[in-house]
């Protein structure tokens, strides 16, 4: 028999937990143990040398010492080759939204016929396969060293990702619009130019800010294999044993970079 004095006790707090990405228990350890035995495998088989990597510590020491202080007194060729750089990036960014646009458009699966969507996508998988570097390597072979090398990798890279974040925004848009304007006997260009292109053209100005940061990075870069720019700077410097110098022309890259990338971010936030 219950007395006056007897509660009923409260529920006890229950508490969420985020299930895990791989629910099955045995799934998820089996791929854990998998990797760590991989990894172990790989590390075993590949070719350390101590010995080289104590000479190169050596040689690290060596140029680190004479690297510092950075030495600016040739900022002629400093200024050049970065605006070079600004150049390649720009007409690189300018070329790949262009050509971006219409790959778009092949590429989207809601307005293009299955054949053209092939070609698109086929397209865009190609811009994407290689890394700059290696495309800057296969232009510099093909029209010699210089910018204009640059420019056409640096466009190619820009194709690959703008026109994929574009065609998968065409994808998303509203397509009552689509259906508006055809049904009012709009062609098919004009359904395009007045139900796609509104649609997806803040998409397309913030891919275009964030391709051009990206550009501005990736041409220091592409730069060192002979496709100009400040990269090509970079490289004579360490050619010439001017470490205190490549030290400066870094340092400049680093804060050329750092300014775009807040100016960039800026930007799209404005425009979001």
């Amino acid at each position: 028999m219950s007395t006056g004095t007897d509660r009923t006790a409260p529920p006890s707090p229950r508490h969420w937990r985020k299930p895990p990405f791989i629910a099955n228990p045995l799934l998820r350890w089996g791929l854990v143990v998998g990797v760590a035995i991989y990894a172990i495998w790989a590390i075993s088989i590949l070719p350390f040398d101590l010995d080289r990597i104590s000479q190169g510590m050596t040689r690290a020491a060596r140029i680190f010492s004479g690297a510092f202080p950075p030495n600016f007194d040739r900022y002629e060729l400093l200024i050049d080759g970065f605006l070079e750089s600004l150049q390649i990036a720009i007409l690189a960014t300018l070329l790949g939204l262009a050509l971006s646009l219409p790959i778009a458009f092949m590429a989207a699966r809601n307005i293009a016929a299955r054949p053209i969507y092939v070609i698109g996508r086929a397209i865009i998988i190609l811009a994407r396969s290689f890394h700059p570097v290696i495309v800057a390597i296969l232009f510099v072979k093909a029209v010699g060293f210089g910018p204009v090398a640059g420019i056409l990798t640096l466009t190619l890279y820009s194709i690959g990702f703008v026109a994929k974040m574009l065609a998968e925004r065409i994808e998303e848009i509203d397509w009552g619009q689509v259906e508006a304007l055809r049904a009012s006997g709009t062609r098919y260009i004009g359904v395009l130019q007045f139900a796609v292109l509104p649609q997806i053209m803040p998409r397309q100005i913030g891919l275009g800010i964030y391709q051009l940061d990206s550009n501005l990075r990736a041409s220091a870069v592409v730069g060192i294999v002979g496709a100009g720019g400040i990269g090509s700077t970079l490289m004579n410097a360490f050619g010439r044993y001017d470490y205190d110098f490549a030290l400066a022309i870094t340092l400049v890259i680093i804060g050329v970079i750092l300014v775009s990338e807040a100016i960039s971010g800026r930007i799209r936030r404005n425009i979001g």
